[in-house]
């Protein structure tokens, strides 16, 4: 008979991670531990209004549970690689994950707001041509204390005090990643930010940002009440698809079918549609008339004013992109043409550009499983390499397509 050596079981489970649990869960949790509702809503704002990781210093809880706490669970928010200041008070926080990956998350004030702009995703599978994140390809999911452990790192930093001394206003899933993707996770993080024993953020203040997962816009239409944002950049289907590789398979038609649908939840609910200006590619009056043509068609079907609205956003230039922004004069004309057409119109101005914080520019380190990190590599290298033999100073232009990148 063949001996067999035995392998060793550790048969103690890992902690639970509390950033991990919405309100539901911890009281789920508290629950098994033999612990009424109340004690979990205590630690909740222990956690999440005085930003204390160490069950010793929960006072009023007693002192057998906080052995129980200490025995199964932990509150661990990311490690932050590092934290960077802009000149304008912009901030981003570099944050470790496994492997060697890491994140980016971006804090932005502006008076009487202060928006934070929070990861989903190691990186982003979308494709889309004209952004920073997705040149180093997708790694994998985050978890849901990855997601809140953002908010959380932030909030610590500022001070933040929900109902009381609130410096962070508005949470947008606008970093890395496409957030309908890891749906499952972003849904509960959301949750929690917007929970009076969580972050206490109002619904319309907790923003999704996505390329157009039109089944999934459905699908948290249904589950919960935040405000959307599409990503949209070109008023017709053959541009978009250019831009927005997601187009292909849910075109734009489709897309305003879904976002109507959502919108018609709530009466007073609104759309955000965000329009990249990129120089020579969509920044045309064509396309501005083309695009107020979609809005109005829109606010038409909802019965509604300003029931879309158009947020501009002047492309922010990285390393191997050939699109260029924009001048301003183009910008305001842009501008313009959609408000003389009755609709609702925003610039959103650069921030965090310095620090490479700014819309588009997102990108972390990641360990890409799909090789677009590789082929991105090397079409910078060739760019460089005909820039130098040309003596120029700046790539050269490309067409839509031929970088590959993600959103």
């Amino acid at each position: 008979m063949t001996a067999h050596s035995a392998i060793a079981i550790d048969p103690t489970p890992a902690p639970v991670n509390l950033l991990g649990l919405d309100r539901a869960g911890m009281v789920a949790l508290f629950a098994s531990l033999g612990e009424p509702r109340y004690r979990a809503e205590q630690v909740m704002k222990w956690i999440y209004h005085r930003h204390e990781t160490d069950f010793a210093a929960m006072t009023d809880l007693g002192k057998a549970l906080r052995a129980k706490l200490e025995a199964a669970c932990v509150v661990t928010p990311p490690k932050i690689l590092f934290d960077k200041p802009s000149a304008d008070g912009t901030h981003k926080w570099l944050l470790g994950m496994d492997g060697g990956n890491a994140i980016e998350t971006v804090f932005i004030p502006d008076k009487g707001r202060g928006t934070l702009c929070v990861s989903s995703q190691v990186g982003c599978a979308m494709a889309c041509t004209f952004c920073s994140t997705g040149t180093q390809g997708f790694n994998r999911n985050l978890t849901v204390a990855e997601i809140v452990g953002q908010v959380w790192i932030a909030a610590k930093h500022l001070g933040n005090i929900p109902h009381r001394q609130r410096k962070l206003t508005n949470v947008v899933m606008m970093g890395m990643g496409e957030p309908l993707m890891n749906f499952d996770n972003v849904v509960p993080a959301m949750s929690v930010m917007r929970d009076d024993l969580g972050f206490g953020l109002a619904n319309k203040r907790v923003t999704l940002s996505t390329s157009g997962l039109v089944p999934m816009i459905d699908k948290l239409g249904e589950v919960a009440d935040v405000s959307l944002a599409i990503s949209l950049h070109a008023p017709t289907d053959a541009l978009r698809s250019s831009l927005v590789p997601l187009n292909k398979k849910y075109p734009i038609e489709q897309l305003l079918a879904s976002c109507l649908r959502y919108a018609q939840r709530k009466p007073r609910t609104s759309i955000t549609f965000e329009y990249t200006l990129m120089k020579g590619i969509n920044d045309q009056p064509e396309h501005a008339r083309g695009l107020a043509k979609l809005m109005r068609g829109f606010n038409a079907k909802l019965q509604r004013e300003n029931a879309a609205k158009v947020n501009l956003i002047p492309f922010n230039p990285f390393p191997g992109t050939g699109y260029t922004r924009p001048p301003e004069e183009d910008i305001r004309q842009f501008q313009t043409l959609l408000m003389h057409s009755q609709v609702l119109t925003t610039v959103r101005r650069t921030r965090g550009d310095d620090i490479d914080a700014a819309c588009g520019q997102l990108k972390g380190r990641v360990l890409d499983r799909g090789g677009r990190q590789a082929r991105f590599n090397r079409t910078l290298a060739a760019h460089t390499a005909g820039n130098t033999l040309a003596g120029a100073g700046q790539p050269s232009e490309h067409q839509p397509g031929d970088v590959d990148a993600a959103a």
